[in-house]
């Protein structure tokens, strides 16, 4: 079994990913020159990255990335498309993505279960958690037939499910302290320092939330046939 990585740049990488998924991971790097596939192996992760999921030019690969995310979820692959990859999933299946109203949502930050994660494959185990953020863009409409999951006080969509085996997370699961600590380093926000020791003190946590989501997303790839 072997998961499909779109890596939008070099600071956005697996992060806790690579050691918690437990299955080997064929990563794509664009913006290096790599060909974004037509179809992923037996599961695909698209990952963050600073454009929006709109800038085109600016990334442009990334038509060619909402291209393998629209096939991933008509063809039922399993597939988690974290911030940006979250964002081009919407975009990709119908959605609206869109510069959010609300500002910046940035370091540990809290969300919510809604009703339907109780009986959801990855995030039945969520409850009121932390989660590491870094977005200003939104997910301010969902494509048809996506079952919100999880949500926060500044942004609503936060987690969803769209299909039989693909999901959407705004969040960060994959980001270490040192992963969030070189993206503030790039920033000029005022309060980076303190964001950062934040993350530090909410490492355990944050390892006890979104290491089972993440093993969870595995099992998924594990437990479904191989293609023919």
């Amino acid at each position: 079994m072997r998961i499909t990585v779109i890596e939008h740049e070099a600071e956005a990488g697996l992060g806790y990913l690579a050691d918690w998924l437990g299955l080997e991971c064929d990563v794509v790097r664009p913006y290096l020159g790599d060909e974004v596939p037509e179809r992923a192996a037996d599961g695909l992760i698209v990952l963050g990255g600073a454009a929006a999921a709109w800038e085109d030019e600016r990334s442009p690969w990334q038509p060619a990335t909402r291209d393998l995310l629209r096939r991933a979820v008509e063809e039922s692959t399993p597939t988690l498309a974290i911030c940006l990859g979250a964002q081009l999933l919407t975009m990709a299946c119908g959605g609206t993505v869109e510069r959010g109203d609300n500002g910046l949502e940035v370091g540990v930050c809290e969300v919510a279960p809604l009703p339907a994660a109780a009986s959801d494959r990855l995030m039945s185990g969520v409850g009121p958690a932390v989660a590491v953020q870094y977005h200003q863009d939104a997910m301010t409409r969902l494509p048809e037939g996506a079952v919100p999951l999880l949500t926060s006080a500044q942004y609503q969509n936060q987690a969803y499910r769209l299909g039989e085996a693909a999901w959407a997370v705004q969040f960060h699961p994959e980001a270490t302290p040192e992963i969030f600590a070189s993206w503030t380093a790039d920033s000029d926000l005022e309060s980076a320092a303190e964001l950062d020791a934040e993350v530090k003190a909410a490492e355990d946590r944050l390892v006890a939330t979104w290491r089972p989501v993440a093993e969870s997303f595995a099992n998924v790839i594990r437990d479904r046939s191989p293609r023919h």
